[in-house]
Parts: C-alpha cells; structure tokens; sequence
C-alpha cells in the first residue's frame, strides 16, 4: 500500500527527488501548453484512458513498455514534460501530497526539496510548477481535443516497426491529427483553428511523429543495425 503524507518543510526536510525514474516511462500525458516544446524532442500522439475511453495526448519516449529510449542513465536529458516532473506528488484537498513509496524517492543523491533555510528549493518549485501546469491545461486540452474530434481531425496511425535483430514491433491504440482531413476544411474553419492557436498545436502535433523513426533507430542500434 502506497504512503501518502502532505508534505511538510518538519517532516521532509531531508526527503530527496531523483530523475531516474524517467527511464521506467515511455510514455507520459502532456497538454497543450507543452506541445510546441515537446514536439522538439518527441512523437506526440493521442490515446484513449483504458478505463474512461476518453482521448487524452501524450509523448512517447520508448518503443515497449518500461523502457525510455531518450533517458541517459535514466533522465531526460531534454524538455522534461510536467508529468514527469510531478512524479511522486499529488495535489488531495489544496494540499501537496507525496507518495513515498514511489521510485523518485529511492535514490540517496536524489534533489533537496527545502534549502538550508527551510525553503523551497529549485526542485520543489519545478514541482509546483507542473502541478499548476498540469491542473490547468488538462481542461484546456481536453477542450482542444473535443473540437478536434468535432471536425472529425483524428486518426488511427499505423506504427509498425521492423528490426534486424528479427523482431517485429506493433504500436497499437495511437491516434494523430489527420493533415488530409485538416486541409478539407472549409476556409472560415481553418481561419477559426488559426485564430485560436488550434492549427499551431495540429502542425506541432503532426511534425512531431518524425521522432517516431528517431526512437526505431534507437532501438535498432542497441541490438545492433539500423531499422527497417
């Protein structure tokens, strides 16, 4: 069972943050707000909640489950999406609330929390900060995917990827923004997605599944070759 306590500069003075678990993720929800940013570095893509079956996007950082292709020596080296950055820290009734049982916990070097002066430090504010990012843009993301799925812009995409070592790898349940479908919209709609900031998110959406092929040869050079 999982320890959960709010977090307090008494109790958890000398509690530190490790980025190693970042390695353990191939995949992590971001909003809109992250789009521009993580496209740089990777493929955004849309899934469906297992339970909810409601959209929701995401980067994806590795070809299989529990294995990050993009950590060094199990953290990002480059944009870091809020997801990540809150791991291990939840937000229950107004209060900061941390999971002590979670990995980001279990490193002895891992970052301070509070400074010296029982402040908060560099660490924590990162924290609040994709907190914040993460309570207000699920809404606005969640909004810019419904009209999204109002123009009918979404589509299933086929990722399959082949490999020298003889495996052959599938990524199922992956949607992206339809360029096809985009382009046939009447004038008034595209000029109304521009207005909005919508068509800078579908452009930066759709620019990013290049990266998809940037993670194959990843993981065909680390068994050897370059991918099919």
């Amino acid at each position: 069972m999982a320890v959960w306590e709010v977090l307090t500069r008494a109790r958890h003075a000398t509690l530190g943050v490790s980025r190693a678990a970042d390695g353990e993720r191939h995949f992590a929800q971001i909003v809109v707000d992250e789009f521009v940013r993580a496209s740089a570095y990777y493929p955004i893509l849309f899934t469906k909640h297992p339970e909810t079956g409601a959209f929701y996007a995401g980067v994806v950082m590795g070809i299989e489950p529990g294995h990050n292709l993009v950590a060094v020596r199990g953290a990002l080296p480059d944009y870091r999406p809020a997801d990540l950055e809150r791991q291990g820290f939840y937000v229950t009734d107004g209060q900061l609330v941390v999971d002590l049982d979670h990995p980001v916990f279990g490193e002895p070097d891992g970052a301070a929390l509070f400074d010296l002066d029982g402040e908060p430090a560099p660490m924590l504010r990162r924290v609040q900060h994709a907190l914040h990012t993460l309570q207000v843009g699920i809404p606005e993301t969640d909004a810019f995917i419904q009209r999204l799925l109002a123009h009918r812009l979404l589509e299933p995409i086929d990722v399959t990827m082949d490999f020298d070592d003889g495996e052959h790898l599938r990524l199922d349940g992956l949607y992206t923004i339809s360029l096809d479908a985009l382009h046939a919209l009447p004038d008034a709609t595209v000029l109304a997605l521009f207005r909005s900031g919508d068509l800078q998110l579908a452009y930066a959406q759709t620019g990013s599944v290049r990266h998809l092929r940037t993670l194959a040869r990843m993981r065909n050079d680390r068994t050897g070759g370059d991918a099919a």
